[in-house]
Formats: C-alpha cells, sequence, structure tokens
C-alpha cells in the first residue's frame, strides 16, 4: 500500500520509490513492483541510457485503489489513538 500511496504523485525511478517506501529492501521493492506489474496495478516504462533508467507509475487500475488506501489510513489512524 505504501508503494500504490508514493506513486498516486506521479512518475518515479526505482530509487526515487525505495527511497520514500519506509522499511523496505531492494529484493521486496522489485517483487512488490513485478507482482503490481503483473497485477496491471502499474506500468514499468525502460529508458534506454547508460544506466538503463526504469520508471514506474499508477495504471487506471492502480489510481482507483487510492481511495481505500486511504480510507483504512484513516480508519487506522482513528482506532490506535489510543485504544489497546
Amino acid at each position: 500500500m505504501p508503494t500504490i500511496y508514493i506513486l498516486s504523485k506521479g512518475k518515479m525511478r526505482f530509487m526515487e520509490i525505495e527511497r520514500s517506501v519506509e522499511g523496505i529492501n531492494t529484493r521486496m521493492l522489485v517483487n512488490e513492483l513485478k507482482n503490481m506489474e503483473d497485477n496491471g496495478i502499474v506500468t514499468r516504462e525502460v529508458f534506454a541510457a547508460v544506466p538503463p533508467t526504469v520508471e514506474y507509475a499508477l495504471t487506471e487500475k492502480g489510481g482507483q485503489l487510492l481511495s481505500s488506501i486511504v480510507s483504512l489510513h484513516q480508519w487506522g489512524e482513528e482506532f490506535s489513538s489510543g485504544v489497546n
């Protein structure tokens, strides 16, 4: 979910995403992005450059998840404050 939220701000390179998602390692992020690409949630665009440049962006399908993610975040904030 954090990756989808980060990508809602626009196209990002792999390293930008990795720096933005707290607590994720490279291998986890690679697997997560590949899974989301396979499911039509993100697109991956490779540019012929040295070193190769890759940009990720949310698809329309991925963008539709954003409202659910925001709602879950708000729910968590509401029920995590002071309740054990």
